[in-house]
């Protein structure tokens, strides 16, 4: 469940809908997310647009790009780019050689990059860089 001190966040900005969107909840199903987890209630209730920015770095609503683009392609291209598995879903366009990854098995955030930080996510030897989605989504809005 995500902290009340994130949905202040969201309210704050204009971004939390008390409402889930019955559209976005069948896209979260496509992808095998239930709806239920940190990923899943942010992507139902919170948007700004087929994307959210903060501390100049963007991340896309899923939801909505699942919905609106050929997701599954980007899904392909990074499976095939990266080597990721598609447990791993990618949060952003992977821009500077570095992207987020939500792993929808574990609900952890990985921050992958080109190089040897790649190689040890290969490896298996790659560590989460945030524990919940819900930890990841309060250090990229900044919330302290």
């Amino acid at each position: 469940m995500l902290s009340e001190k994130l949905k202040n966040h969201l309210k704050a900005r204009g971004w939390w809908f008390d409402d889930e969107s019955q559209e976005y909840e069948l896209e979260l199903l496509k992808l095998g997310i239930p709806k239920h987890t940190d990923f899943g209630e942010f992507y139902l209730h919170a948007e700004d647009g087929p994307s959210f920015l903060s501390g100049g770095k963007e991340i896309h609503h899923i939801c909505w790009f699942s919905r609106n683009t050929n997701f599954s392609l980007a899904l392909q291209h990074a499976e095939a780019l990266l080597g990721t598995t598609d447990e791993y879903i990618p949060l952003d366009s992977f821009e500077a050689e570095s992207g987020y990854f939500y792993n929808k098995r574990t609900e952890e955030v990985f921050e992958i990059t080109l190089g040897a930080n790649l190689a040890d996510f290969h490896n298996g030897n790659l560590k989460a860089r945030w524990e919940s989605f819900n930890s990841f989504l309060e250090d990229y809005f900044g919330i302290k």
